[in-house]
Protein backbone atom coordinates (compact mmCIF):
# COMPACT_ATOMS: atom_id res chain seq x y z
CA UNK A 1 0.00 0.00 0.00
CA UNK A 2 1.12 3.54 -0.75
CA UNK A 3 2.08 5.02 2.64
CA UNK A 4 1.20 8.62 1.79
CA UNK A 5 -2.54 9.02 2.52
CA UNK A 6 -4.94 10.62 0.11
CA UNK A 7 -7.55 13.11 1.21
CA UNK A 8 -11.24 12.16 1.12
CA UNK A 9 -13.86 14.90 1.07
CA UNK A 10 -16.89 12.89 2.25
CA UNK A 11 -20.27 12.79 0.55
CA UNK A 12 -22.24 16.04 0.73
CA UNK A 13 -25.23 17.40 -1.18
CA UNK A 14 -24.66 20.98 -2.39
CA UNK A 15 -25.82 23.48 -4.99
CA UNK A 16 -24.32 23.13 -8.46
CA UNK A 17 -22.31 26.35 -8.14
CA UNK A 18 -20.80 25.21 -4.84
CA UNK A 19 -19.87 21.82 -6.24
CA UNK A 20 -18.00 23.28 -9.19
CA UNK A 21 -16.33 26.03 -7.15
CA UNK A 22 -14.99 23.46 -4.66
CA UNK A 23 -13.62 21.22 -7.39
CA UNK A 24 -11.94 24.06 -9.25
CA UNK A 25 -10.40 25.43 -6.05
CA UNK A 26 -8.95 22.01 -5.14
CA UNK A 27 -7.70 21.57 -8.71
CA UNK A 28 -6.08 25.01 -8.99
CA UNK A 29 -4.27 24.75 -5.65
CA UNK A 30 -3.18 21.11 -5.81
CA UNK A 31 0.41 21.68 -6.95
CA UNK A 32 0.84 25.19 -5.55
CA UNK A 33 -0.12 24.13 -2.02
CA UNK A 34 1.49 20.69 -2.21
CA UNK A 35 -1.86 19.00 -1.51
CA UNK A 36 -2.33 15.22 -1.65
CA UNK A 37 -4.55 13.53 -4.24
CA UNK A 38 -8.13 14.34 -3.30
CA UNK A 39 -11.23 12.21 -3.90
CA UNK A 40 -14.64 13.79 -3.31
CA UNK A 41 -18.18 12.36 -3.45
CA UNK A 42 -21.19 14.63 -3.78
CA UNK A 43 -24.80 15.13 -4.80
CA UNK A 44 -26.80 18.03 -6.23
CA UNK A 45 -29.69 19.95 -4.68
CA UNK A 46 -31.59 21.29 -6.48
CA UNK A 47 -31.02 19.07 -9.52
CA UNK A 48 -28.77 20.65 -12.12
CA UNK A 49 -27.58 20.37 -15.68
CA UNK A 50 -23.84 20.74 -16.06
CA UNK A 51 -22.40 21.75 -19.41
CA UNK A 52 -18.96 20.77 -20.64
CA UNK A 53 -16.34 23.52 -20.83
CA UNK A 54 -16.70 24.07 -24.58
CA UNK A 55 -20.42 23.47 -25.09
CA UNK A 56 -22.79 26.07 -26.54
CA UNK A 57 -25.74 26.41 -24.18
CA UNK A 58 -28.40 27.16 -26.78
CA UNK A 59 -27.43 24.09 -28.83
CA UNK A 60 -27.25 21.58 -26.00
CA UNK A 61 -30.08 22.19 -23.52
CA UNK A 62 -33.50 23.80 -23.20
CA UNK A 63 -32.79 26.66 -20.80
CA UNK A 64 -36.47 27.59 -20.43
CA UNK A 65 -37.41 24.01 -19.55
CA UNK A 66 -34.66 23.93 -16.91
CA UNK A 67 -35.84 27.19 -15.37
CA UNK A 68 -39.45 26.06 -15.31
CA UNK A 69 -38.52 22.77 -13.62
CA UNK A 70 -36.27 24.42 -11.02
CA UNK A 71 -33.13 22.83 -12.47
CA UNK A 72 -29.92 24.79 -12.04
CA UNK A 73 -27.47 25.27 -14.91
CA UNK A 74 -23.72 25.29 -14.35
CA UNK A 75 -20.68 25.06 -16.61
CA UNK A 76 -17.95 22.64 -15.59
CA UNK A 77 -14.21 23.34 -15.78
CA UNK A 78 -13.93 19.87 -17.38
CA UNK A 79 -14.74 18.91 -20.96
CA UNK A 80 -17.38 16.50 -22.17
CA UNK A 81 -21.11 16.79 -22.76
CA UNK A 82 -24.19 17.89 -20.83
CA UNK A 83 -25.38 15.86 -17.83
CA UNK A 84 -28.58 16.08 -15.76
CA UNK A 85 -27.44 15.55 -12.17
CA UNK A 86 -30.35 14.22 -10.15
CA UNK A 87 -30.35 10.50 -9.35
CA UNK A 88 -26.62 9.86 -9.14
CA UNK A 89 -23.45 9.85 -7.10
CA UNK A 90 -20.85 12.21 -8.50
CA UNK A 91 -17.14 11.89 -7.84
CA UNK A 92 -14.22 14.20 -8.46
CA UNK A 93 -10.56 13.25 -8.32
CA UNK A 94 -7.68 15.73 -8.27
CA UNK A 95 -4.01 14.70 -8.35
CA UNK A 96 -0.73 15.85 -9.79
CA UNK A 97 -0.31 14.91 -13.44
CA UNK A 98 2.97 13.13 -12.69
CA UNK A 99 1.65 11.08 -9.76
CA UNK A 100 3.19 7.59 -10.01
CA UNK A 101 -0.19 5.81 -9.97
CA UNK A 102 -1.29 7.64 -13.12
CA UNK A 103 0.16 8.09 -16.57
CA UNK A 104 0.96 11.45 -18.05
CA UNK A 105 -2.01 11.51 -20.41
CA UNK A 106 -5.78 11.73 -20.25
CA UNK A 107 -6.60 8.27 -21.58
CA UNK A 108 -4.21 6.54 -19.20
CA UNK A 109 -5.78 8.29 -16.23
CA UNK A 110 -9.24 7.27 -17.41
CA UNK A 111 -8.12 3.65 -17.53
CA UNK A 112 -6.87 3.72 -13.91
CA UNK A 113 -10.01 5.39 -12.55
CA UNK A 114 -12.27 3.06 -14.55
CA UNK A 115 -10.63 0.07 -12.90
CA UNK A 116 -11.72 1.41 -9.50
CA UNK A 117 -15.32 1.93 -10.61
CA UNK A 118 -15.40 -1.50 -12.26
CA UNK A 119 -14.43 -3.03 -8.91
CA UNK A 120 -17.22 -1.15 -7.13
CA UNK A 121 -19.80 -2.31 -9.68
CA UNK A 122 -18.60 -5.90 -9.39
CA UNK A 123 -19.04 -5.72 -5.62
CA UNK A 124 -22.67 -4.82 -6.30
CA UNK A 125 -23.00 -7.98 -8.36
CA UNK A 126 -22.88 -6.37 -11.81
CA UNK A 127 -20.74 -7.30 -14.81
CA UNK A 128 -19.50 -3.99 -16.21
CA UNK A 129 -17.87 -3.71 -19.61
CA UNK A 130 -15.12 -1.26 -20.55
CA UNK A 131 -15.45 0.48 -23.90
CA UNK A 132 -11.92 0.01 -25.20
CA UNK A 133 -12.88 1.68 -28.47
CA UNK A 134 -14.93 4.83 -28.06
CA UNK A 135 -18.01 5.70 -30.10
CA UNK A 136 -19.38 9.10 -31.01
CA UNK A 137 -22.83 10.64 -31.19
CA UNK A 138 -21.63 13.52 -33.37
CA UNK A 139 -24.14 14.45 -36.04
CA UNK A 140 -27.02 12.71 -34.25
CA UNK A 141 -29.88 14.23 -32.21
CA UNK A 142 -28.10 12.98 -29.05
CA UNK A 143 -24.83 14.78 -29.86
CA UNK A 144 -24.79 17.02 -26.77
CA UNK A 145 -25.90 14.35 -24.26
CA UNK A 146 -23.10 12.83 -22.18
CA UNK A 147 -24.56 9.32 -21.95
CA UNK A 148 -25.35 9.01 -25.68
CA UNK A 149 -22.10 7.19 -26.53
CA UNK A 150 -19.10 5.92 -24.57
CA UNK A 151 -15.62 7.30 -25.00
CA UNK A 152 -12.57 5.07 -24.51
CA UNK A 153 -12.51 3.34 -21.11
CA UNK A 154 -16.03 4.38 -20.19
CA UNK A 155 -18.24 1.88 -18.44
CA UNK A 156 -21.25 0.01 -19.80
CA UNK A 157 -23.65 -2.48 -18.26
CA UNK A 158 -25.70 -4.51 -20.69
CA UNK A 159 -24.29 -2.44 -23.55
CA UNK A 160 -25.55 0.85 -22.13
CA UNK A 161 -23.61 3.60 -20.41
CA UNK A 162 -23.88 3.79 -16.60
CA UNK A 163 -21.04 6.17 -15.73
CA UNK A 164 -19.90 9.24 -17.64
CA UNK A 165 -16.85 11.32 -16.79
CA UNK A 166 -14.77 14.24 -18.01
CA UNK A 167 -11.34 15.66 -17.32
CA UNK A 168 -9.23 18.80 -17.39
CA UNK A 169 -5.44 19.00 -17.07
CA UNK A 170 -3.47 22.17 -16.37
CA UNK A 171 -0.82 23.59 -14.03
CA UNK A 172 0.70 20.16 -13.47
CA UNK A 173 -2.53 18.61 -12.14
CA UNK A 174 -5.72 16.97 -13.38
CA UNK A 175 -9.35 17.10 -12.31
CA UNK A 176 -11.67 14.27 -13.29
CA UNK A 177 -15.44 14.34 -12.79
CA UNK A 178 -17.70 11.31 -13.02
CA UNK A 179 -21.42 10.61 -12.64
CA UNK A 180 -22.53 7.12 -11.61
CA UNK A 181 -26.25 6.78 -12.26
CA UNK A 182 -28.28 5.36 -9.38
CA UNK A 183 -31.62 5.83 -11.12
CA UNK A 184 -32.95 7.21 -14.38
CA UNK A 185 -35.86 9.43 -15.45
CA UNK A 186 -35.75 9.34 -19.28
CA UNK A 187 -38.66 11.76 -19.74
CA UNK A 188 -37.06 14.41 -17.52
CA UNK A 189 -33.68 14.02 -19.24
CA UNK A 190 -35.34 14.27 -22.66
CA UNK A 191 -37.25 17.41 -21.69
CA UNK A 192 -34.19 19.41 -20.65
CA UNK A 193 -31.72 18.00 -23.18
CA UNK A 194 -34.03 18.32 -26.16
CA UNK A 195 -33.53 14.64 -27.05
CA UNK A 196 -35.93 11.73 -27.43
CA UNK A 197 -37.00 9.47 -24.57
CA UNK A 198 -36.26 6.49 -26.81
CA UNK A 199 -32.73 7.77 -27.38
CA UNK A 200 -32.12 8.03 -23.64
CA UNK A 201 -33.43 4.56 -22.83
CA UNK A 202 -31.44 2.95 -25.65
CA UNK A 203 -28.11 4.45 -24.58
CA UNK A 204 -28.33 4.82 -20.80
CA UNK A 205 -28.90 2.59 -17.77
CA UNK A 206 -28.73 2.95 -13.98
CA UNK A 207 -28.10 0.87 -10.87
CA UNK A 208 -31.78 0.58 -9.95
CA UNK A 209 -32.66 -0.87 -13.34
CA UNK A 210 -29.77 -3.32 -13.29
CA UNK A 211 -30.09 -4.42 -9.64
CA UNK A 212 -33.85 -4.15 -9.20
CA UNK A 213 -33.34 -2.18 -5.99
CA UNK A 214 -32.28 1.22 -4.71
CA UNK A 215 -28.71 1.75 -3.51
CA UNK A 216 -28.38 4.59 -1.00
CA UNK A 217 -25.87 7.31 -1.78
CA UNK A 218 -23.99 6.94 1.50
CA UNK A 219 -23.69 3.20 0.88
CA UNK A 220 -22.54 3.83 -2.67
CA UNK A 221 -19.92 6.33 -1.49
CA UNK A 222 -18.56 3.79 1.01
CA UNK A 223 -18.45 1.13 -1.69
CA UNK A 224 -16.54 3.39 -4.07
CA UNK A 225 -14.16 4.46 -1.33
CA UNK A 226 -13.27 0.84 -0.62
CA UNK A 227 -12.86 0.09 -4.33
CA UNK A 228 -10.47 3.02 -4.82
CA UNK A 229 -8.43 2.04 -1.74
CA UNK A 230 -8.17 -1.64 -2.65
CA UNK A 231 -7.60 -1.17 -6.38
CA UNK A 232 -4.95 1.53 -6.05
CA UNK A 233 -3.45 0.42 -2.74
CA UNK A 234 -3.99 3.81 -1.12
CA UNK A 235 -5.38 4.99 2.21
CA UNK A 236 -8.11 7.65 2.16
CA UNK A 237 -8.34 9.96 5.17
CA UNK A 238 -11.42 12.15 5.67
CA UNK A 239 -10.67 15.86 5.84
CA UNK A 240 -11.98 19.25 4.76
CA UNK A 241 -10.85 22.12 2.58
CA UNK A 242 -7.72 24.06 3.48
CA UNK A 243 -8.12 27.78 4.32
CA UNK A 244 -6.65 28.65 0.91
CA UNK A 245 -9.10 26.35 -0.87
CA UNK A 246 -12.04 27.72 1.09
CA UNK A 247 -11.04 31.29 0.21
CA UNK A 248 -10.61 30.51 -3.49
CA UNK A 249 -13.90 28.57 -3.53
CA UNK A 250 -15.77 31.60 -2.21
CA UNK A 251 -14.14 33.85 -4.81
CA UNK A 252 -14.99 31.44 -7.62
CA UNK A 253 -18.58 31.32 -6.41
CA UNK A 254 -19.04 35.09 -6.52
CA UNK A 255 -17.02 35.81 -9.65
CA UNK A 256 -17.80 32.76 -11.77
CA UNK A 257 -20.18 29.97 -10.81
CA UNK A 258 -22.98 32.20 -9.53
CA UNK A 259 -23.02 34.13 -12.82
CA UNK A 260 -24.89 33.53 -16.07
CA UNK A 261 -21.92 35.07 -17.87
CA UNK A 262 -19.93 31.93 -17.10
CA UNK A 263 -22.63 29.28 -16.82
CA UNK A 264 -24.60 30.22 -19.94
CA UNK A 265 -22.03 32.05 -22.05
CA UNK A 266 -18.74 30.49 -20.98
CA UNK A 267 -17.13 33.90 -20.54
CA UNK A 268 -14.96 35.25 -17.78
CA UNK A 269 -12.84 32.15 -17.12
CA UNK A 270 -9.10 32.47 -16.57
CA UNK A 271 -8.35 28.79 -17.17
CA UNK A 272 -8.50 28.75 -20.97
CA UNK A 273 -5.09 27.12 -21.14
CA UNK A 274 -6.51 23.92 -19.70
CA UNK A 275 -6.49 20.68 -21.69
CA UNK A 276 -9.98 19.18 -21.46
CA UNK A 277 -11.57 15.99 -22.67
CA UNK A 278 -14.61 13.81 -22.17
CA UNK A 279 -14.31 10.34 -20.67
Amino acid sequence: MNDAPWRLLPYRVLRAAENMAIDEAVFRLNRREGLPPTLRFFGWQPPAVSLGYFQKTSREIDVAACRQAGIDIVRRPTGGKAVLHEHELTYSLVASADHPLFTGDIVGTYRVVSACIVEALRRLGLTPEIAFEGRTAAGTPLEGYCFAAPSRYELLVGGRKICGSAQVRARGAFLQHGSLLADLDPMRIASVMGVSVDGVTKTTTALREQLGRVVGYDDLARLLRGAFEDTLGVRLVESGLSPAEESLMQRLLSEKYNTDRWNLEGKGDSGADADTADF
